[in-house]
């Protein structure tokens, strides 16, 4: 039986002020130390964490650093004592050292009550994603008191009651009963996580670990939440572990930077060496596929794929061949599966038809409409046979999209065309409204006024009202890969879903089709038969984007698809888009916060600010010359390296 280490008890105020704990809380002491951690898959044994060794210190912040699945959000949870379903510590320590006490506190051999005691009081955790953490069922200053009941905070309900105001105020939240009274739903993602930040905050503790809270926040949002983690770091001595892929944002919070790879540290140092002077070919790497707002960093093309991911992007796998390469569709409509967009290219390409359910956008169409063939795609918003600019016919039109809840007007009489084969990226605030235009398109949010036409064809508002060949044609990819997959499907039964109508294939090609797809994401198909729940955030996302692209669809809209995505894998995911734009006249619409992707993703901005479009042109007019205020604000607060 392995012996349980005494669990250190949360200091005072008192004890604070003392000498052993001043000592112990210098920059040059320890908080926490990671000694040679090693946590093994329990089925193979293999380690997916070696040899790791990492200090926390008072008033400090730790980045670590690595793409998806090296292990760092398995180091995190470490910290904190968890060890995952189906991992296995094997070695090493974790070690929390004591507020005034000779005790030490072992975090992976404390007993699970001892572990509880610890958790949200001396070590607390800000989750990636805070519309998942926070309770949809309970008043949001109630969760923050819960935390403080919990660990018996104060002497009274009223010591409570105060300090659930003045964590509030720190994180930059209003303190009212009337802004405590408001259910998570009613907050914008950055109101969230800043609520998710004061409960770690709540209980003044020793170490708290973020698991990229800024996923998916835009680049104002953003700064202010990292300024705010920063603030409060300093402010009351927390050593922090940041856990992230975004090295631009390592560079702005960040003392101290770990890089990660394949489970083993590979480096470390002050954040200033490593990002100006690494000293690992991987850390290099790293940074050399960081997009900047320049366009220094090109991200690579296809050029730089394996073979297998080229053949399912340019279509050359067997079982893509059924259409002729020179085949030529019309673009005056779809209509149908019946109908004239079922012949040619389109339909050689495999259809199938699912409309967006509970757990994601369904399934995709196999080609995109072209009236030239598919090796030889027009430019974007170029008109196929005189070659006048701006005179093609737009794949999809918006006009006089209105969108309000009871008296908020989210977006007011939106006009926009979006070319074939043109990549628009759709840039605002949280709560300016891109999500709510996106999902017009889609068929998701029906509530609207205006319209929404395809080639010319006014949509109906809802997905159920469309037709297949609609469905297939137009698909969505949800931000947040947690909840966007069917926890209780393998990924092959996800990605099975949108080729079950595909009467063309035989079980056995829709089946290799999903692994073609699998293995273009770079997932590989060895994840077939994987559940999302023994995937990263990363891994789900990419997973999401197969289910996406298995048919290939004409018009992408992706809602910040690459926010959960590490630099290098970013960087494939978009070269993989890119091409599909070039060889399959993909009209694709990034909603993103991510304002330095712009000149690597998109041929146009457009600027959404309270509902209305303040800006909108080619990427490097309006990033170059930005007319109005509110993007040149947008462009200010962009992190770098």
């Amino acid at each position: 039986m392995t012996q349980q280490s005494p669990v250190a008890p949360i200091a005072t105020d008192a004890q604070k002020n003392g000498t052993a704990w001043q000592l112990r809380m210098s920059a040059d002491e320890p908080i926490l130390e990671v000694d040679d951690l090693t946590i093994a898959a329990t089925a193979t044994g293999l380690a997916v964490v070696s040899d790791v060794n990492l200090d926390l210190r008072a008033a400090e912040i730790l980045a670590l650093v690595g793409e998806s699945g090296s292990g760092k959000t398995t180091v995190g949870l470490a910290v904190l004592g968890h060890i995952r379903e189906g991992l296995a510590h094997t070695g090493g320590t974790v070690t929390l050292y004591p507020s005034d006490s000779p005790d030490l506190a072992e975090m992976l051999t404390l007993g699970e009550s001892a572990r509880r005691q610890l958790r949200g009081a001396r070590v607390s955790y800000v989750p990636q994603d805070p519309a998942l953490s926070l309770n949809p069922s309970m008043r949001v200053g109630a969760q923050i008191r819960e935390v403080l009941d919990i660990h018996g905070f104060g002497a009274s309900e009223a010591d409570r009651a105060d300090r659930v105001r003045s964590v509030l105020r720190e994180v930059g939240l209003p303190d009212s009963d009337e802004y405590q009274r408001r259910w998570p739903h009613q907050l914008s993602g950055g109101q969230q996580q800043r609520i998710g930040i004061a409960m770690a905050f709540a209980m003044y503790p020793d170490v708290i670990v973020l698991d990229e809270p800024t996923t998916g926040l835009d680049v104002t949002t953003q700064e202010q939440v990292l300024d705010t983690i920063r603030d409060m770091t300093v402010k009351n001595r927390v050593a922090g572990l940041y856990i992230t892929h975004d090295l631009a944002v390592v560079s702005e919070i960040a003392d101290r930077v770990a890089v990660m790879l394949r489970g083993e540290i590979v480096e470390v140092g002050d954040t200033s060496q490593v990002l100006v002077r690494p000293q690992h070919d991987y850390t290099r790497r790293l940074l050399a596929a960081v997009p900047d707002l320049a366009g220094k960093n090109q991200i690579g093309k296809l050029s730089k794929m394996d073979a297998r991911t080229a053949e399912f992007l340019t279509g050359e796998l067997d079982i893509l061949k059924h259409t002729a390469p020179d085949k030529v569709v019309s673009r005056s409509g779809d209509g149908d599966a019946g109908g004239s967009a079922g012949e040619g290219a389109g339909a050689g390409e495999g259809a199938g038809a699912h409309g967006p359910g509970a757990h994601g956008a369904g399934g995709a169409h196999a080609g995109a409409a072209a009236a030239v063939p598919v090796d030889a795609p027009p430019e974007p918003g170029v008109d196929a046979t005189t070659g006048a600019p701006g005179a093609a016919d737009p794949r999809i039109s918006i006009r006089d999209l209105r969108v309000a809840y009871g008296k908020n007007q989210v977006l007011r009489g939106i006009d926009l065309d979006f070319a074939p084969g043109e990549s628009t990226l759709l840039l605002g605030q949280s709560g300016s409204g891109k999500t709510t235009l996106a999902r017009s398109i889609a068929g998701l949010l029906s509530d609207y006024e205006g319209s929404v036409s395809y080639h010319g064809q006014e949509l109906a508002k809802s997905t159920r009202g469309r037709t297949q060949e609609q469905r297939r044609q137009i698909q969505y990819i949800f931000q947040s890969p947690f909840s966007s997959l069917n926890p209780r499907r393998t990924l092959g039964q996800s990605l099975l879903v949108p080729l079950e109508m595909a009467s063309e294939y035989s079980a056995e090609e829709r089946r290799e089709r999903v692994r073609d797809a699998l293995d273009a994401v770079q997932l590989g198909r060895q994840f077939y038969d994987r559940r999302p729940g023994d995937l990263s955030g990363g891994e789900r996302q990419r997973a999401a984007i197969a289910r996406a692209l298995v048919n290939m669809p004409s018009v992408l809209v992706c809602d910040e698809i690459t926010s959960a995505l590490d630099v290098s894998v970013q960087a494939n995911i978009i070269s993989l888009l890119h091409t599909l734009q070039e060889e399959r006249d993909l009209t694709v619409l990034f909603v993103t916060h991510n304002i330095a992707l712009a000149r690597h993703i998109a041929s146009r901005v457009a600027v959404l600010n309270r509902g209305e479009i303040v800006d909108d042109g080619p990427v490097d007019e309006v990033l170059n010359n930005p007319t109005h205020a509110y993007t040149k604000e947008l462009l200010a607060n962009i992190p770098t390296l």
